[in-house]
């Protein structure tokens, strides 16, 4: 284990953070209408999980 974390690493795994997120609640009726209830963990760009998927940032 490092002592120090490179900024570069800790940008990528923001990044890779951010892609995971929920998408925001009003594309919902954006997307589907108004009345429709969809999860917006729908829209995310990158489905991941750190159980699941490990990311590639070593």
């Amino acid at each position: 284990m490092t002592r120090f974390t490179h900024v570069s690493k800790k940008l990528r795994l923001a990044k890779t953070r951010k892609q995971t997120r929920w998408a925001p609640f009003w594309t919902v009726p954006k997307i589907y209408g108004p009345g429709r209830q969809v999860h917006p963990g729908r829209h995310t760009a990158v489905k991941r999980s750190w159980r699941r998927n490990k990311t590639k940032t070593a």
